[in-house]
Formats: structure tokens, C-alpha cells, sequence
């Protein structure tokens, strides 16, 4: 594999970076890993970390202790591996601790705080199973939750802080993106009829219909989802625009709707194809499986928008490292065989189906990018 590398990413990547003393460190800061994210994750449950970052000249161990009402042993333990985990700070003389940067991020950065719940509540018990995942192809890191192939199937009946976290993941990646994504698909392309394919609970159909006054929206996704979305649509601006289309996208039998068939659609063309998040769900193999199924009910002018956090094209490097452990949630608990991809994958999926990339946008919201696909020409 030839890796085209954005610059930052470029840097980090092919150049040694670390002095063999900060080398072993790191080593150790590995072997110890799955306790480092716990103790940051109570410290931030807790409000330890916000009380440390309230108060004008730092805490004792004793303030902590009384304002938490957890024990000294408790608190002393916790303190003493946040030191060396590095997200705070403490001044020898008054034994009084401070936030250091890192434990600044760890309050404020939206990011991290998503990425935190994501793992403890979806993804901590299932990496546990991470090699079986990798060596069968499926997400044996699942089975806690339910017997279900893959995540999909059962996201309407994981536990409610679960789900919470789940959904909280997936749309704070492509919320922030949902500003400049509007402006391409309405103010550069003029859509007036889109297919959402595995629009999930209807955020983006919402955004569609907002937006622009004229679009109708169907949202193709399992027909379970496609409840949870009537359900969570009903009674807001622009609904009636919004129609869903049950499919089970793994089934190669199972075809995207003649749009002419569609009774909610008055345009006579499908425009736009939207894939946001979606393509990343799937191996390499089913991706093209499904862009060929696309293609059935693409036109000429018809246009597939794929909006995917590809960790090649990442501006700054911790971008990167967020998308290539994400991967492996995909291993252990979604579905067994999907990633994030990077841009020569998807391309070579894309151009396989008979589709080619037309315009690429980058640097969207948290880090995404747009692929504006069109059929192949010969």
C-alpha cells in the first residue's frame, strides 16, 4: 500500500520521534493503558478534575477528600496515578495539586469527552475480545450486549447509556460538519431529491429539509431503523418531506428504489445520493457491492456524496490516531470486518463499482471530506 499522507501526519509518521528514555515511558504508558484511561475517566466522572481547575491556588488531598466524600485511601490512589499519568500537577511545598494541559483537554476538548464515554460504555468489555475479532472476521466483542451479527441490528435494544453514547459519537463527528456539507449539496449542486442511505435516526434528513424548502429526503436504512427515525421526525419542521425506504443494505438481493416508483417525490430525477458516516460500516468487498446498487438508479447528472473521516487527509496528526483506533470499534463490537478507510481504498472501491471521483472537499468539521462520485465515463 502506497500511503499518500497528509503533511502533519507525513511528519509523525515516517521520522522517529522520541529519545529512547521517552520511547520506554511511552512503552509503559501502553502496558498500562486500560487503568490510565480509567482513573482519567472517574477523575473526570467524579468532578475532581473540575474542582482542581475551579479553585485558585489548586487542592489539598484532604480538600478533594471532602468535597468527593471519597476515602483517603481512595483519593490518594487516584491522585498519585493521575501524577504520573501526567493530567495534573503538584507543588511539593504546599502539597497542593493543579491542572496540568493535558487535564485541561480532557475537561474541555468536546472531542475527548465524546471519545471517552464512547469507549467505556460501547467498546471497554469488548476489546477484550479484539484478537478473536481480527482472526474471524466478526465482532466477538458484541456477544455481551446480544447475539446480534452486528451492532446495527441491535442499536434500538442496547441499554439506553449505551445507545446515549453510541449516537453521541456518531453525531458529534458529522454535526460539526453539517454546516458545509449543506452548502455543497444545496448552494453548489442544487439538489432537490436525495436519498439518505442509512440515515439513522433522521438528523441529517432534518438538516435537508431545514435547510432547503424544496428537497425530499428518503432515507434508505434496516427497516427497525427506519421506526426509530419515524419516530424521532415526528411533528418537526420539514417531516413531510421525509419518507424511509426499509432495506438491509447487506443483502445483496435487496435494490435501492426505482426512483420513479416513489410516490413522495415530485422531482422527475434523483439528484444526490448522500453516504455520510456510512461506507465506513462495511468491508471493502460489500462497499462495492453497494455503490454498484447505487449506480442502478443513478442518471447522469446524479451525484453520490460520501462524507467520510478518511485518516489519510487528517490536518493534525491526533485526528489520525482517533480514526485508526476507531477501526478497530468496528473489529471488536460493530461488525467485524470495517474501518476507516483512507482514500486510496475508498477510491479503488469507488472506481471498481464503475463510478469515478469527481471532486474531493476537504477539511469539514472535525475532519471529514467529501467525495462527489459520478458514473464512470467510458
Amino acid at each position: 500500500m502506497k500511503y499518500n499522507l497528509f503533511p502533519d501526519l507525513k511528519k509523525r509518521y515516517t521520522e522517529e520521534q522520541l529519545s529512547a528514555r521517552e520511547a520506554q515511558r511511552q512503552a509503559e504508558f501502553i502496558a498500562w493503558g486500560p487503568v490510565v484511561f480509567q482513573v482519567a475517566r472517574i477523575m473526570l466522572k467524579r468532578g475532581i478534575l473540575d474542582m482542581i481547575r475551579d479553585s485558585l491556588d489548586g487542592m489539598t488531598r484532604q480538600e478533594i477528600c471532602d468535597r468527593t466524600q471519597l476515602s483517603d485511601y481512595a483519593v490518594k490512589c487516584l491522585l498519585e496515578a493521575a501524577l504520573t499519568i501526567g493530567i495534573i500537577l503538584v507543588d511539593t511545598d504546599t502539597e497542593r495539586y493543579s491542572l496540568s494541559k493535558t487535564g485541561w483537554f480532557l475537561i474541555n476538548d468536546p472531542a475527548t469527552r465524546v471519545n471517552i464515554d464512547f469507549n467505556h460504555d460501547v467498546n471497554y468489555e469488548g476489546w477484550f475480545k479484539l484478537e478473536e475479532s481480527l482472526e474471524n472476521g466478526k465482532p466477538e466483542g458484541l456477544k455481551h450486549f446480544g447475539p446480534w451479527p452486528t451492532v446495527y441490528e441491535g442499536l434500538s435494544q442496547l441499554p439506553e447509556q449505551v445507545q446515549k453514547s453510541w449516537f453521541g459519537f456518531d453525531h458529534f463527528y458529522s454535526d460539526s460538519s453539517f454546516p458545509e456539507a449543506l452548502q455543497i449539496i444545496f448552494d453548489k449542486h442544487h439538489v432537490r431529491s436525495l436519498y439518505d442511505v442509512g440515515g439513522n435516526t433522521g438528523k441529517w434528513a432534518l438538516q435537508c429539509v431545514g435547510y432547503n424548502k424544496d428537497v425530499k429526503v428518503t432515507v434508505l436504512d434496516l427497516p427497525q431503523q427506519i421506526e426509530m427515525m419515524k419516530r424521532n421526525i415526528k411533528g418537526k419542521d420539514g417531516a413531510e418531506r421525509i419518507s424511509g425506504y426499509g432495506i438491509n443494505l447487506l443483502d445483496p438481493t435487496q435494490h435501492f428504489p426505482k426512483f420513479s416508483s416513489l410516490d413522495s417525490c415530485s422531482s422527475s430525477t434523483l439528484d444526490a445520493i448522500w453516504m455520510s458516516q456510512f461506507l465506513d460500516c462495511f468491508s471493502m468487498e460489500e462497499i462495492v457491492a453497494i455503490l454498484l446498487r447505487a449506480k442502478e438508479v443513478m442518471t447522469e447528472d446524479t451525484r453520490i456524496y460520501i462524507m467520510e473521516t478518511l485518516w489519510d487527509r487528517q490536518r493534525f496528526e491526533p485526528a489520525a490516531f482517533c480514526l485508526t483506533m476507531t477501526s478497530l470499534y468496528f473489529t471488536a463490537i460493530a461488525n467485524g470486518n470495517s474501518k476507516m478507510y483512507n482514500t486510496e481504498d475508498l477510491t479503488a472501491c469507488i472506481e471498481k463499482a464503475g463510478l469515478q471521483v469527481e471532486q474531493i472537499h476537504d477539511h469539514l468539521g472535525q475532519g471529514h471530506s467529501i467525495l462527489v462520485v459520478k458514473r464512470a465515463t467510458c
